[in-house]
């Protein structure tokens, strides 16, 4: 599943040739692509016509368009919501280039400067979605309007709001292992499984340390170093491991070459040379040193 880079990288695609362009025609071409719309397909294609797209957002791994009816004289609430689950993708191309079996939503856009532009909306494995909603106040207090969906998610640490040390102190409360903690969107979001492993490593804790038994100093190296391996997967396009995480040109990332632990199970760490141990973990895998990361 994309992760907080791979979902950067698809937003500041988007937002630097959709942003003020106008939806003019949304057509849905499979339901599960808005199995989440209240009123299925008919709503969506309605409710997306002739509106601005005035920002791209993202909190974590969710993805969504402010939008304003173009009738209206100033900004709306409204926002279409986009999960890209396991492999969705946002192109953006000439209408109708897109001509791949997993098309699900296809949307016809007049840019700014009057040229049109189609943004598909492309799901092999049909976990991703779209659907219109509101924007309400998001829990953490900012007053920060996001979709209702998206309320109870955390802030991210590339968020210019993101506040370590408070956030370490939730963590410290938490009487999960570390890596199940990290994964908790509600705690802090936008770290997946790729992510966390690689975090882990490079602050050099045991994935399966509680999260009570870490000092709070330890917690916030913890969440620097996210900070720190996500940025550099931003740098870097994401993470592609095959073609179903795409930019918004149909590029993969290339961070993969730059992962310490992550998929590298047997080969040498990087720091120390024992090879890396890979250990199921609740339906997925953790992947660790078993020197630099002792339990």
């Amino acid at each position: 599943m994309p992760e907080l880079p791979e979902v950067e990288v698809v937003r500041r695609g988007l937002a630097a040739h959709i942003t003020g362009a106008t939806m003019v025609g949304t057509e849905v071409l499979h339901p599960r692509a808005v199995r989440s719309q209240p009123g299925g397909a008919t709503e969506l294609e309605a409710g997306l016509d002739d509106v601005r797209i005035d920002a791209v957002r993202r909190r974590g791994k969710y993805l969504w368009l402010e939008l304003t009816p173009r009738r209206a004289a100033s900004g709306g609430t409204r926002c279409l919501l986009v999960h890209l689950g396991m492999s969705g993708q946002m192109l953006l191309g000439e209408p109708g280039e897109v001509t791949s079996p997993h098309l699900r939503i296809r949307s016809l856009l007049v840019t700014a400067d009057g040229r049109e532009l189609e943004l598909s909306f492309v799901d092999q494995r049909t976990f991703g979605r779209w659907e219109l909603c509101d924007r309400v106040p998001a829990a953490d207090g900012s007053g920060y309007r996001v979709p209702a969906a998206v309320a109870h998610i955390a802030l991210d640490p590339l968020d210019p709001a993101f506040d370590a040390e408070k956030v370490a102190r939730v963590i410290r409360k938490k009487r999960s292992e570390i890596k199940r903690v990290l994964l908790d969107q509600t705690v802090v979001s936008g770290i997946g499984n790729i992510y966390a492993d690689e975090s882990l490593w490079a602050a050099q804790v045991h994935p399966r340390k509680k999260a009570t038994a870490m000092r709070q100093g330890d917690v916030v190296t913890l969440l620097d170093a996210a900070a720190e391996v996500m940025t550099r997967a931003l740098a870097a396009g994401g993470t592609s491991f095959d073609d179903l995480y795409v930019n918004v040109n149909g590029a993969s990332g290339y961070f993969s070459r730059s992962l310490n632990v992550y998929g590298r199970e047997g080969q040498p760490c990087p720091r120390c040379g024992t090879p890396i141990v890979r250990e199921q973990w609740t339906n997925r895998s953790s992947h660790f040193c078993p020197v630099c990361q002792r339990r």
